[in-house]
């Protein structure tokens, strides 16, 4: 794709969206930027050293089912979707700031995003197999030494994490669409590589171009 302002990059939670935005971002002298910035919705149910879980938080993961945690997320992204189409067609038609963007989120789904009809912005989808999506979480959430309610937290934030990425996955492989296995030992530039190398091979929003 010829004359991109605009890179989306989606996937679910801890799949390594934002390094490999960022990577892409500097690569093509793009800004980045985060859908989570836009507006956000219950985020990761663990303590860091900076921040504890906050009630309504810890609430969120530690009533809701799994069925209800995800139609929770998606009622989020879909009210999100309208700023989020402005955003990528005013940046796309150099309506904004004269730099493109890289717009990576689990909020860009595939549905809408390759129902756009803006030119000059492609799309790839980052996924990764659940054990390595289990091993971030329990190694960044600290599994091992958690409080068994913590504990329970993170396994409901993972629950909806692996739910949400196969809804993703039949989506974007039933529009045949691209994406891109971040799976362990994949390194950040290497993958930012080959969101680069399905971008240019795109001819409209998210797919490669007949014949590639």
């Amino acid at each position: 794709m010829h004359g991109v302002r605009v890179v989306l990059i989606g996937g679910t939670s801890n799949v390594g969206k934002s390094a490999v935005a960022q990577a892409v971002a500097d690569r093509l002298g793009f800004d980045c930027l985060s859908t989570d910035s836009l507006a956000r919705h219950p985020g990761r149910p663990w303590r860091t050293p900076e921040r504890e879980v906050p009630a309504h938080v810890a609430e969120h993961y530690g009533t809701l089912t799994v069925d209800e945690l995800i139609r929770s997320v998606l009622d989020h992204y879909e009210r999100l979707w309208p700023r989020i189409e402005e955003l990528i067609t005013t940046t796309a038609t150099g309506g904004g700031a004269g730099t493109g963007l890289v717009l990576e989120g689990s909020a860009l789904r595939p549905v809408p995003v390759a129902g756009l009809k803006v030119r000059h912005t492609a799309a790839v989808w980052l996924t990764a197999d659940v054990t390595v999506l289990r091993a971030r979480v329990h190694a960044t959430g600290h599994y091992d030494t958690a409080t068994t309610r913590e504990q329970l937290l993170m396994d409901a934030f993972l629950a909806r994490t692996e739910r949400y990425q196969r809804l993703m996955i039949d989506a974007v492989d039933g529009l045949g669409l691209d994406r891109i296995d971040t799976g362990a030992g994949h390194a950040v530039a290497d993958l930012a590589e080959s969101v680069l190398a399905s971008v240019g091979a795109q001819d409209t929003v998210g797919r490669p171009a007949a014949g590639g």
